[in-house]
């Protein structure tokens, strides 16, 4: 196996030590380039209606160009998470000192497990746009006694997202748990495993799937809101194997490049690292412990489980269906706190915490989160949407800087 051989070279493979979250602080900062290239490099319909497709969203604003003509947009726009499929890289060509500081990982083998994810969105994206992205590890902080059990680290990534005509549009900040395997499976009694369902919880399921309702071109007004109301709980599920096929349709690979077959095959030269031998001695990619059971086995985990931007585009999924197509979703944040696993089934909800009105913006704060189906919350969030009042529209807002350089060192050093 592939892990095998890194083993034999290197006695810490796997091993979380202070060398290794020495190496880790050095980068923070350095702006960086993914060697995969974006799911897509314009905004298009076809884009926008497969990524839609994948987390089951039948919103007609994002991809019905009659729909989209006669709301304030003047046309489709991208739903907000669609972020996660765009972006060529943008960082600055690396000296040789910062591409030696950036090979390989400093902790090698340990678990990467989703636990925080938070965004901004100042712009629409809109068809024809293409997005750039600089990314940087902006934060390391390690955690001596973590629910894993043991020592972790948590590392912080940033990204910042601007169109063809230099207008950022967004950032993205994600922070990622670094943990010993061993840890991981020494937390299988916590695990909350989904059951088979009986006619009656298939028959709640369905109706609540009949139930959604789309604010749609229905205006909600900042006047109208009460601080308590309940959002309207979504359901997503039961989580099967063909889903995960849909979505990553829509949404990319993500962590594995792109390509199959004999361009897999050319990736596996580079990075062998990345693929494990399957029970056929065959190598496949490590991502296969979101849909193959004896992988996810081998690395403690009971079954495959979920993706955090699934669970991420499902909150901004429940915020867009309750805002209506002129509202705007400013801001959103959650935690990964469990794993969801394939036959799980989501209940995303939400409610209003409050309402103010700061610098000329009607801001809506709500808490959100996902549930799975023994009503354990898996991810809970928050999130700040902008409505018009009955005066006026929305009016969009705008990032701490409109330069990108400053505003990434606006950034690094507001999470450094």
């Amino acid at each position: 196996m592939a892990t095998e051989t890194l083993e034999k070279k290197d006695s810490t493979y796997g091993i979380l030590t202070e060398e290794g979250i020495a190496r880790l602080r050095q980068r923070v900062g350095v702006q960086y380039n993914k060697p995969t290239l974006p799911h897509n490099y314009e905004v298009s319909i076809d884009g926008l209606r497969h990524f839609a497709n994948g987390y089951g969203d039948g919103n007609p604003l994002w991809c019905n160009p009659e729909y989209g003509q006669s709301t304030r947009w003047g046309g489709p726009i991208a739903p907000p998470s669609f972020l996660y499929t765009m972006g060529e890289q943008d960082a600055a060509t690396l000296t040789p000192e910062a591409k030696a500081l950036l090979k390989g990982d400093p902790l090698v083998g340990l678990g990467s497990y989703q636990a925080e994810m938070s965004f901004e969105w100042w712009r629409p994206q809109r068809l024809g746009d293409k997005l750039k992205r600089r990314s940087a590890l902006v934060g390391v902080q390690v955690n001596e006694n973590s629910s894993f059990g043991g020592r972790s680290v948590t590392e912080t990534q940033g990204y910042i997202f601007r169109n063809q005509n230099d207008e950022l549009i967004a950032i993205q900040r994600g922070s990622w748990i670094r943990v010993e395997r061993h840890a991981s499976k020494e937390r299988k009694k916590e695990y909350d495993l989904p059951k088979p369902y009986s006619d009656e919880e298939n028959e709640r399921i369905d109706a609540a799937y009949e139930a959604e309702m789309l604010r749609g071109a229905e205006t909600r007004y900042f006047e109208d809101v009460v601080v308590g109301e309940e959002l309207q709980t979504m359901v997503r599920g039961p989580l099967k194997v063909s889903d995960l096929i849909v979505w990553h349709i829509g949404w990319g690979m993500q962590l594995t490049p792109p390509g199959a077959f004999r361009e897999a095959w050319k990736i596996r030269k580079k990075v062998p690292g990345f693929y494990t031998r399957n029970a056929l001695n065959v190598p496949d990619t490590a991502q296969r412990l979101h849909w193959e059971k004896d992988w996810a086995n081998e690395l403690g985990i009971p079954l495959p489980y979920d993706y955090g931007g699934l669970r991420e585009t499902f909150l901004t999924n429940i915020l867009t269906n309750w805002m209506g197509d002129d509202g705007w979703l400013w801001k959103m944040s959650c935690q990964h706190r469990k794993f969801v696993y394939l036959g799980d089934t989501y209940w995303i909800k939400g409610k209003v915490t409050g309402k103010t009105q700061e610098a000329g913006r009607n801001e809506v704060h709500l808490q959100v989160w996902v549930e799975n189906h023994s009503g354990t919350v898996v991810s809970p969030g928050d999130a700040v949407v902008l409505l018009p009042s009955r005066d006026a529209p929305v009016d969009l807002p705008r990032p701490a800087e409109e330069d990108i350089d400053r505003m990434f060192a606006h950034e690094v050093a507001k999470l450094a």
